[in-house]
């Protein structure tokens, strides 16, 4: 019980502070156990936490998950509350809260798994090379933020850093570019260079076979070097790379005021030839130029700058989707009409073009014609639609109304008649259009008549037009043909005639005066 604990550190002189640093409780719960008697503490325990509270009706839920499970986060236990009890409602905040105050009350701390780690044997001069991508917010000379991104390579062995920044979100052809530049600025290249699974060089890991982006496959073809890929969202798992960006962020950056990029990109190589590879390194205890010179000797030589331009002659492919738009950097952008094909591959080659990458251009064939180009959005979730692609549905109704108008003797009634049906009914034109030409091919003669009857009475609805046309049509006065009679007397008996007695023959009979 949390009350005999508290008691038994107190009287061995252990201080509020201490108390709560062992039993990992705040001091204002020492002191309230403190000044409690043991049956007011047994009966706090039994009791709802404190006031009432929202989740008094779940404690017995709460408590039973936290001992039996005692690793569970509030959040796990929000979860949990709220697939049990759906129509639940309750802030984040009040569950952690009250998990806090369980776990205090009944001593049930919370297990954290530990990870084992262990020293990684030194790697040979020239066979790795470690990359990884930051970003961090600057002041800048007139006191605004801007948000500032940077690429860090380290070789492996000498701890020898190199980076490169620009003021927008990083493109695969600018990693590309900036491969190029750390490859000269080392003067060779590594055998095994070291990623995390970022979206500008990887598609997956495909449990071990790696699936790299179309452009940056074409870049490592050429350049011949091994590709590792850390494990999705295990930062621990890449090593010296994440102090790297680190210190880099917490050394260079911190506090630096940025004019314009190239000022700060100078900067940066100063401060690597000042500090970052000058200063002695923790782990080595040696000069990470000084080892540089050594490890130099060890990496593979490369060509002339190669021409990031023209590292992957094949563009990015993109699928068309059924409502005729591509997807690129979470947007969607549109294609043609008539671009989707049923039982088609409906493939399509974007290239980004410009000076800042700024320009998509889409293709049905690798260097084929242009059937699309858009600005590329920095937002997400957008549709950035061409109107040009956009079908035009009013001019395929304004044929089918000419069409009627058409029809009818009397042009400028109909026309009247049919701009006002526009008028009231604008979404569904179409649909009246239609009605009303069905009723001119079932009775053509009749539709001046039926215009005429729905102008006089107001009556501007294609449903209107056709019960009078049906009306109007039961109305009609067809000639009725003469029944043939199924009997036909003989020839040879046509001169006998009946014999017929007078009406006063009857009437006597029956009793009947004249």
């Amino acid at each position: 019980m949390l009350y005999i604990k508290i008691h038994e550190l107190h009287k061995r002189k252990f201080k509020v502070a201490q108390i709560a640093k062992e039993l990992k409780i705040s001091r204002p719960t020492v002191y309230k156990y403190l000044e409690m008697t043991f049956d007011e503490a047994r009966a706090y325990s039994e009791q709802p936490l404190g006031k009432k509270r929202k989740l008094d009706h779940y404690k017995d839920w709460i408590l039973a998950w936290l001992e039996e499970y005692p690793h569970l986060s509030s959040a796990q236990i929000h979860d949990w509350l709220l697939e049990r009890y759906p129509d639940l409602v309750v802030g984040g905040s009040t569950v952690r809260a009250y998990v806090k105050d369980i776990r205090e009350v009944y001593q049930i701390e919370k297990k954290v798994v530990v990870r084992q780690y262990e020293a990684v044997p030194e790697q040979p001069m020239g066979k790795q090379l470690q990359v990884d991508w930051g970003e961090t917010k600057q002041k800048t000379i007139n006191n605004k933020d801007i948000k500032l991104y940077f690429i860090a390579f380290v070789l492996a062995h000498s701890r020898h850093k190199y980076m490169e920044w620009q003021a927008r979100p990083f493109t695969t052809r600018d990693a590309i570019r900036c491969h190029e530049n750390a490859f000269q600025f080392y003067g060779g290249q590594t055998e095994e260079i070291v990623y995390d699974q970022d979206h500008l060089i990887s598609v997956s890991e495909n449990a071990g076979q790696l699936l790299l982006t179309a452009e940056f496959q074409s870049y490592v073809n050429e350049r011949k070097f091994k590709v590792h890929l850390c494990r999705r969202a295990d930062p621990e798992s890449k090593g010296m790379i994440e102090n790297v960006v680190k210190y880099i962020k917490g050394n260079f950056a911190d506090s630096r005021v940025f004019s314009d990029i190239e000022d700060w990109n100078a900067r940066a190589i100063q401060w690597l030839e000042r500090t970052g590879n000058h200063q002695v390194h923790q782990t080595t205890k040696k000069r990470p130029a000084e080892v540089f010179l050594l490890e130099k000797q060890h990496l593979q030589p490369v060509s002339s700058l190669l021409s990031y331009e023209s590292t992957n002659n094949q563009s990015i492919t993109r699928s068309v989707s059924k409502d005729n738009t591509i997807r690129y950097k979470s947007n969607r952008y549109s294609v043609p009409l008539g671009t989707y094909q049923t039982k088609s591959e409906n493939l399509v080659w974007i290239e980004v073009k410009g000076e800042h990458e700024e320009t998509l251009l889409i293709r049905k064939e690798p260097k084929g014609e242009i059937i699309a180009e858009h600005f590329i959005s920095t937002e997400k979730g957008k549709l950035i639609q061409n109107r040009h692609h956009i079908r035009d549905r009013s001019k395929g109704i304004e044929e089918l109304k000419q069409r009627l108008i058409s029809y009818f003797d009397n042009q400028v009634w109909a026309t009247a008649y049919f701009d006002e049906i526009s008028k009231r009914y604008p979404r569904y034109r179409r649909d009246q259009f239609t009605i009303i030409y069905k009723v001119i091919q079932q009775y053509p003669a009749l539709i001046e008549t039926t215009l005429k009857k729905c102008m006089t009475e107001n009556l501007y609805n294609a449903n209107d037009f056709r019960d009078i046309a049906h009306h109007l049509d039961t109305l009609c006065d067809e000639p009725i043909e003469e029944i043939q009679s199924f009997y036909s007397s003989s020839p040879k008996h046509s001169h006998i005639k009946a014999s017929t007695r007078s009406l006063n023959a009857y009437t006597s009979i029956l009793g009947g005066r004249e």
